[in-house]
């Protein structure tokens, strides 16, 4: 079977909504190119939707790492009273809080993304010329979108064989695994948005002549 056969496959079995379809379909090489298009075309649309709603492009990924680390606080925090003073905790108090810090850390790196902290090599890179600059920071681009294609594949896999498994939270009854795990592919999109949303800006500002580098600082704005 061809990989444009294979990727077709992938497709139809995501319109099928069945997770044993899903998890076959998803083995194949054809997944890479399926998901591939899948990633360029949803991060597309998060790069318009952030520019259309600056609420959005503001606070989408902060807001879900701030709620996701207040609810493992709390779960962590409750544990321990009843542990110590009931003499017991939920058994999933130790389960959950792991698979929603995966969730604060990608979306926190689809965050750190959008601010450019990640490595970038700035001090060098400040001192070439703009078009070397505008090189460069495109090959960036390149690397992040494969980089979210490779990881978005391999991800979805996990997430439909968690589904087709029925695994659930380890300490509940009916929680399943694949609620927590389908958001990393998500936070993969909602990246690859922000790398095209970084990419048009720095064209934006070359053509318009402004700095292309600027020192990012941690936890600082754009």
């Amino acid at each position: 079977m061809s990989v444009w056969a294979d990727a077709i496959g992938v497709f139809s079995a995501i319109l099928t909504n069945d997770s044993f379809e899903m998890k076959n379909a998803f083995r194949t090489q054809g997944a890479y190119l399926a998901f591939g298009i899948l990633t360029l075309l949803g991060g597309t649309l998060m790069a318009f939707l952030f520019k259309r709603i600056p609420l959005l492009d503001r606070h989408f990924e902060r807001t879900i790492i701030i709620y996701a680390y207040l609810i493992i606080a709390w779960i962590i925090f409750s544990g321990v009273v009843q542990r110590f003073a009931l003499n017991g905790q939920p058994p999933w108090s130790s389960t959950i809080p792991p698979l929603l810090f995966m969730v604060m850390v990608w979306f926190g790196c689809s965050f750190n993304v959008k601010l450019r902290t990640h490595l970038s090599f700035s001090e060098f890179r400040s001192n070439m010329p703009p078009k070397a600059q505008l090189v460069v920071l495109s090959l960036d681009a390149v690397l992040w979108l494969v980089f979210c294609m490779i990881c978005m594949t391999t991800t979805a896999r996990i997430t439909a064989n968690s589904s087709a498994n029925f695994q659930i939270v380890l300490g509940t009854d009916d929680f399943m695994q694949w609620w927590f795990i389908i958001t990393v592919p998500i936070a993969f999109v909602v990246m690859a948005g922000r790398v095209i949303e970084n990419l048009l800006e720095d064209y934006s500002n070359y053509r318009n002549g402004k700095p292309l580098i600027e020192q990012a600082v941690i936890g600082g704005e754009t």
